[in-house]
């Protein structure tokens, strides 16, 4: 049988009543599945290839749809529970069928309305597409892929006294502490960083900005992107509080002062009592 939660690219079979028989190359019957007809394309010649996603219908069978699911296979997502009942809850994740998160699997309670950040399994007694929003349960610090100073992906997903916790390339947890953020996160936000620490414990410290000299030079284009953005003037100064500096350029005031410095030195602004001009 086809994977179900996956892309998969199919050779159109035959057209009947219900839709569209596709099969892969492999020959074997059980590796076909029906695209209904609300999915069949405009023109179509018996042997062209689409390219479909694979879940379970209301019917628990295997059916094709060209729609684009908000989430796949082993993927996490920030979804709305459109329905929470006896049986358990339901989230819209872009398909007809909506997607099913076990009260086991519901780290708190869900309530219709509220949008959860899940990760979207198979389960393996139903062989069903199931989502847990217990995300922790689906990351592994044990042996770590990453290294200090890496650029990674970010998920957020919650925070905490002392920062927020992060999914790490959809495989680890990692940590960026409340010092090192400079705009506004919440669960579901993807953002990409950098690997500030790995430690003993193989728990991981997390930068939003490029550690050391290597924040410089992003930091100086924000610094210039500002300053062409409003006529050549930024009323800042190494002398603003930091608060401004956040509030500006979300960026801490040892950053800016790094981007500012290496921006006088290249003669591209000028540092005056009132803040930076733009050296025309």
């Amino acid at each position: 049988m086809l994977s179900i939660g996956e892309y998969h690219t199919l050779t159109i079979d035959r057209d009947t009543p219900p839709g569209l028989f596709l099969k892969d190359d492999s020959g074997e019957k059980e590796n076909e599945v029906l695209l209904p007809n609300k999915y069949k394309p405009e023109s179509f010649e018996i042997g062209d290839e689409l390219e479909v996603f694979v879940y379970l219908d209301h019917d628990e069978r295997p059916v094709a749809t060209t729609l684009q699911p908000y989430v796949q296979l082993d993927e996490f997502a920030f979804l709305e529970c459109v329905d929470a009942n006896k049986m358990g809850a339901f989230l819209d994740w872009g398909l007809e069928k909506h997607l099913f998160v076990p009260f086991k699997e519901q780290a708190y309670p869900m309530k219709e309305g509220e949008h959860y950040l899940i990760f979207c399994y198979l389960d393996e007694e139903t062989q069903r597409l199931t989502a847990s929003s217990k995300v922790n349960h689906f990351l592994d610090n044990t042996e770590l892929t990453v290294e200090p100073y890496e650029k990674v992906d970010l998920i957020v997903t919650n925070k905490t006294e002392i920062g927020f916790n992060l999914i790490v390339n959809e495989l680890h947890q990692g940590l960026v502490y409340h010092d090192d953020v400079f705009q506004d996160l919440k669960t579901g936000d993807k953002l990409t960083g950098w690997v500030k620490k790995t430690r003993k414990d193989n728990k991981i410290d997390i930068t939003l900005q490029r550690p050391g000299y290597r924040s410089i030079e992003p930091n100086a284009d924000a610094v210039m992107n500002e300053l062409e953005m409003n006529k050549g003037f930024l009323p800042l100064t190494d002398k603003s509080s930091p608060e401004d500096i956040k509030a500006r350029l979300e960026m801490s005031k040892k950053s800016f002062k790094k981007a500012i410095g290496m921006l006088y030195k290249k003669r591209l602004i000028s540092i005056e009592d009132d803040g930076i001009h733009l050296v025309m």
